[in-house]
């Protein structure tokens, strides 16, 4: 991968919401199963306060305004309270220690990276089974491997990650990330590969960034440090470039770029393997703009400023090397489903583009190159298929895959003989492949040891109508033998949306669920980028509720095909996820027996006020505009939850430093809820302590999983058959 793409993937994992939920779980049906019930349960009494906001002429309530203060002490007492209930009703629930036990023992197994080269020496990562965080290890030739950072000794509850790693060109020094709880601020620190040592450099207030090395420094993003106390809800504005040379204080780094005038930017800068070009990409997602703004400065020229290559933000541009004087790219400008072009920084008008390869019926869902060669990842049907291009254009090869799946790597630098990928698919562990450039073979070179027959399992594909007849992809997993008549316990879950895939992919945890008897359907959603920008733009803005259809056209069909029932049927989702999970149960609560809203996006009218969540403006719109806020306004979930309405057995789940979707979206929605819900379900609220956006620890995943599992299966009446 080249350091551009791990540059827009770093934007997808923080500056989307991103659909991060690896769904998992375990289940029998016993229709005689007792079920608690939301009478039994006695739910915190949430003031209110006297709070209406006026939005063209229309008044809005916003009774718990005051939990969008997640510093305060009424705040801290309200979660308590709210935990105080949740895990009351899951310590009630007979078999949830053996849920966890079992998903330990399924999640134990060693779990590798796809190695990575620099110089004379290989990394990679390793986690043993069940450590916090995955140790990075180095190799130097065809020595052991050694232990290089192991996160596990920097916090006593594993829940310290480390967030960035980035080794020089001259395989120097290495720059890496250290991430808190789970939050996305970083900390920079710089290590001298050869004695070990960390040096004393020591970079703060790292958010939304790449590490660029050029020369003796790299280049890096931040902000100005927040406010005393405030460094988890502090909106992030005046986003900058710096340049830091090694073995120097932050404070004498060079400030390369910023924008006080549109201070909602994201800035980024990149290096050529070369390090002869700097590429400045910029975003401008707070006013609503999708794509990205290219600058250049050239190294060989000795240029001191940077020229533009591409100064509007209507089409995303990634810079994917050089070649020469000339940079390749990608882009989906009169491509919805991309295009890899060559520009002329000097003459970068569109007229003097070259084509190297056109727009094809697949999109394009991955660039990387090694040994002068673009590999090309293609998405065909939500499924992956590779071929190998020169820098002409020209059409190597394709790439055989062992099944139908997902994969990715196959990054390295201009040298490389050999590069690595992994692939993956839903019972299909992770492998690692080598491929040789001059054979043009691929290599089995490490998979997973898990304990479990994939063969017990089967995966199929359908596509179904969407309420407006658009055939909607989805897979569906489960035991071989399985019974369609209706009565299996059903896991739904979906994200559509921020141009994200879900592709199929593997979770040990997972297997928990299927082992069971219960069934997995996953639905690839308008919103997401499984067909490219046409179907990602067909399920944003005024088009969102395309995404709630799809989703519930979903459900449907698995009731009408027998796969499930209501009573047994759960859907799921995190992040924007959790706003579709929220969208739907509000507007269809018959529908669905369980629900499971993570981290959601649930105040659609106030996202743009927390953290960068002005960020997400491109897909949802804005409650400014008069017409965003009217598709805004139908379907948040905060606002249309119904007083006297039966909903469905709810878990929601949040963090206490989630510091992307803040947890007050959570808090608010929750607090709606219990006061409108009037049926027999009970609606809690889980909120883990020292975590993110999703679990900053090995153990928190497994605990988090294990009382999801837990509460599906009380609700749905299943019991859970161990031995």
């Amino acid at each position: 991968m080249t350091r551009f793409n791990r540059l827009h993937l770093i934007l997808l994992s923080m500056l989307l919401t991103t659909a991060f939920i690896t769904p998992d779980a375990a289940s029998q049906t016993s229709p005689s199963q007792p079920q608690s019930t939301a009478a039994s349960l006695t739910y915190p009494q949430t003031k209110k306060v006297d709070q209406t906001d006026d939005y063209f002429g229309t008044k809005v309530a916003d009774p718990y305004r005051w939990l969008e203060d997640d510093t305060s002490a009424a705040t801290a007492k309200w979660v308590e309270e709210e935990n105080k209930v949740t895990f009351g009703y899951l310590e009630k629930i007979p078999y949830r220690q053996q849920i966890k036990t079992r998903l330990e023992k399924i999640f134990n197994y060693a779990k590798y990276s796809a190695p990575f080269k620099k110089k004379e020496y290989t990394f990679f990562y390793k986690n043993d089974g069940l450590q916090n965080q995955s140790v990075l290890y180095i190799q130097k030739g065809n020595a052991a491997p050694e232990v290089l950072i192991d996160p596990n000794s920097w916090s006593a509850d594993g829940t310290v990650r480390l967030a960035a790693f980035e080794v020089s060109a001259d395989a120097k020094y290495a720059g890496y990330g250290i991430s808190k709880s789970g939050s996305d601020w970083q900390e920079y620190k710089v290590m001298d590969l050869a004695s070990r040592k960390i040096l004393d450099d020591q970079l703060q207030w790292v958010k939304v960034s790449g590490l660029a090395w050029q020369g003796a420094g790299f280049y890096y993003s931040r902000y100005d440090a927040p406010a005393q106390g405030t460094e988890l809800s502090s909106k992030n504005e005046n986003h900058k470039v710096y340049y830091h040379k090694v073995g120097t204080a932050q404070r004498t780094d060079e400030l390369v770029y910023e924008d006080k005038q549109h201070p909602q930017r994201f800035h980024f800068a990149g290096v050529t393997e070369d390090e002869r070009f700097t590429i400045l990409s910029i975003y401008d997602g707070g006013t609503g703009k999708k794509g990205t703004a290219v600058y250049v400065r050239d190294a060989k020229k000795k240029e001191k400023t940077f020229k533009p290559v591409i100064e509007t933000f209507d089409d995303n541009f990634n810079i994917v090397d050089n070649d020469g004087d000339k940079l390749i790219a990608s882009t989906d400008r009169n491509a919805p489903n991309s295009r890899i072009v060559q520009i002329d920084p000097d003459k970068p008008d569109e007229k003097n583009w070259t084509e190297i390869l056109p727009e094809k019926s697949e999109p394009i869902d991955g660039i990387a190159t090694a040994g002068k060669k673009l590999f090309i990842t293609y998405m065909k049907d939500v499924s992956h298929r590779v071929d190998v291009y020169d820098y002409t254009g020209k059409r190597e090869n394709e790439i055989a895959l062992p099944a139908i799946g997902t994969v990715s790597g196959f990054g390295g630098v201009r040298g490389d003989a050999e590069v690595f990928y992994t692939f993956t698919s839903f019972t299909f562990p992770l492998a690692i492949y080598s491929y040789n450039l001059k054979t043009k073979t691929s290599t089995l070179f490490r998979k997973s040891d898990v304990a479990f027959n994939p063969e017990d399992f089967e995966t199929k594909q359908v596509f179904y109508p969407s309420k407006d007849g658009t055939k909607i992809p989805m897979f569906i997993v489960h035991k071989k033998g399985l019974k369609l008549d209706g009565q299996n316990p059903t896991r739904l879950y979906g994200y559509g949306g921020f141009n994200v895939s879900l592709n199929p992919y593997f979770s040990a945890l997972r297997i928990g669920w299927l082992e069971q008897g219960g069934v997995f359907a996953m639905a690839n959603l308008r919103g997401g980028g499984e067909y490219g920008e046409k179907w990602h733009e067909a399920g944003t803005k005024l088009n969102k509720q395309n995404v709630f259809d799809d989703f519930i056209a979903a459900a449907e069909w698995l009731k009408t095909n027998k796969y499930t029932s209501t009573e047994k049927l759960a859907i799921e989702g995190g992040s924007n996820g959790g706003l579709l999970v929220g969208a739907v149960m509000t507007q269809r609560p018959e529908l669905f027996k369980a629900a499971l809203p993570a981290v959601g996006v649930m105040d659609m009218l106030r996202f743009h006020k927390f953290t960068i969540g002005w960020n997400w403006k491109p897909d949802y719109g804005s409650s400014e505009n008069a017409d965003e806020f009217k598709a805004l306004y139908a379907y948040s979930p905060l606002h249309n939850l119904k007083p006297g309405t039966a909903y469905p057995a709810t878990l929601i789940t949040t963090a206490d430093h989630d510091d992307r979707v803040v947890p007050a979206h959570s808090f608010k929605f929750a607090a709606a809820l219990q006061e409108k819900h009037k049926g027999s379900n009970p609606v809690l609220i889980r909120i883990e302590t020292k975590s993110g956006h999703g679990s900053s620890s090995t153990a928190k995943q497994i605990e988090e999983m294990a009382d999801v599992y837990a509460f599906l299966f009380q609700v749905l009446g299943v019991v859970p058959q161990y031995q």
